[in-house]
């Protein structure tokens, strides 16, 4: 297990005994205080398909509890934050910004996901009287002012996992929860499989962004922080209700089936690197022909990719994410780049230059042990960072020395 599984871990298991101890030493000031539900009621484990935009683009989880008797429609959702929290931005980037447990009625969020065009699939649990009540406490305790509140983790704590940590919380060792257990894949694969092919660009900006501790191997319940998978996990779950062992999902219907979506993005990044890759292996063959000294691609290039090494260590020291350290683009994506770059043109050159290229080619060649985190699209990329070194040093020997 590695060390920020560990920690996940740790975290989750806090989480539940506080909230065990809460129930065992004031059930019944927790009863008073939240009401009690009629045998009618049912909860739910609701599923909604992944989205359009980046942040939605997983899917989403919420635990529904639906009384007819008392009229009770509460959908718990793990997964609100707010625009106003002060230095949103900031603290959106340095991974520190707070999550919040919301309740609202399903029947006023479902208009909402079905317009964005995502199926939405309810499951509901196969709980006794008292294991509801208990859930129905564990979730309002939560919802507390002092509680609601939480440290957002996309791999090890979010929307999706909450569900199983209140729901343990609530029922104990009556629960059995194999987790998802269908495949066995990295978390960064995981990733992959939502975005590589729907959203080529933003599954290119998040293998970009995130490090080595993304490539771990995730467990059976480390794999539900993806909804779909919690729910294919749920159906595979069993809880003891009373002398019975019985399936935890006692049905599964469909409130809300989207349509198929057939519109692809043509432009992806494998499409323009390797254009790109083209154009520049033509024009970088037009000025060696002309013998031409002339740096001016290569200081927007080579500053592109210095800012790319700036942001990839801020995102690896300045930010709380958990996974975006070790992040091996480091080596291609050379911050120091800028601004060494700008110490170079068709009049000069300083002595230390032709080092700084041995260096960054050695570093480059090391590069390419990490392709497979793009899906290759990292090729291309280094294709254009080799030809244009190759450049560099060939024109090396035409500009006068200074310094």
């Amino acid at each position: 297990m590695t060390f920020h599984s560990a920690a996940a871990l740790l975290k989750k298991t806090a989480f539940c005994l506080v909230l065990f101890f809460a129930l065992t030493f004031s059930s019944e000031k927790s009863f008073a205080q939240f009401g009690a539900l009629s045998p009618q009621a049912k909860i739910s484990l609701v599923t909604i398909g992944p989205g359009q935009e980046l942040y939605s683009g997983f899917g989403h989880s919420v635990l529904w509890i639906y009384d007819p008797v008392t009229g009770l429609d509460n959908a718990y959702n793990y997964g609100t934050f707010s625009f106003k929290e002060g230095n949103f931005y900031v603290k959106f980037l340095r991974g520190t910004l707070p999550y919040t447990l919301s309740v609202a009625p399903l029947t006023q969020q479902a208009p909402y996901w079905q317009e964005e065009n995502r199926s939405i699939k309810e499951q509901v649990l196969n709980l006794s009287p008292s294991q509801k009540q208990k859930l129905y406490n564990v979730l309002e305790t939560n919802y507390l002012p002092q509680n609601r509140k939480y440290q957002y983790k996309f791999f090890y704590d979010n929307c999706s996992t909450r569900m199983v940590d209140v729901l343990k919380a609530a029922v104990g060792d009556s629960l059995q929860f194999p987790g998802y257990t269908k495949d066995t894949l990295s978390f960064r694969q995981w990733i992959d499989k939502y975005a590589y092919k729907q959203k080529p660009w933003s599954d290119f900006g998040m293998d970009l962004a995130i490090g080595a501790p993304s490539d771990d191997i995730a467990t059976p319940a480390q794999a539900t922080f993806l909804p779909d998978n919690l729910s294919s996990a749920f159906d595979d779950s069993k809880i003891k209700v009373g002398d019975q062992l019985v399936p935890l999902v006692a049905s599964t219907r469909d409130l809300f089936v989207a349509a198929p979506v057939t519109e692809k993005e043509w432009l992806t990044p494998m499409v323009f690197f390797w254009a790109l890759a083209v154009l520049v292996l033509a024009y970088t063959y037009y000025q060696t022909k002309k013998e031409q000294v002339n740096f001016t691609f290569d200081k927007i290039l080579f500053t592109i990719v210095g800012l790319v090494g700036w942001l990839i260590l801020l995102l690896w020291f300045g930010t709380n994410h958990g996974v975006t350290t070790w992040n091996y683009d480091i080596l291609w994506a050379f911050p120091f780049w800028l601004p060494l770059i700008w110490y170079i043109s068709e009049n000069k050159k300083p002595a230390w230059f032709q080092f700084v290229l041995i260096f960054y080619a050695v570093l480059v060649m090391a590069a390419t042990a990490n392709l497979v985190k793009h899906n290759l699209v990292v090729i291309p990329i280094l294709l254009i960072i080799i030809i244009r070194i190759y450049y560099m040093n060939n024109s090396l020997s035409k500009i006068p020395q200074k310094g």
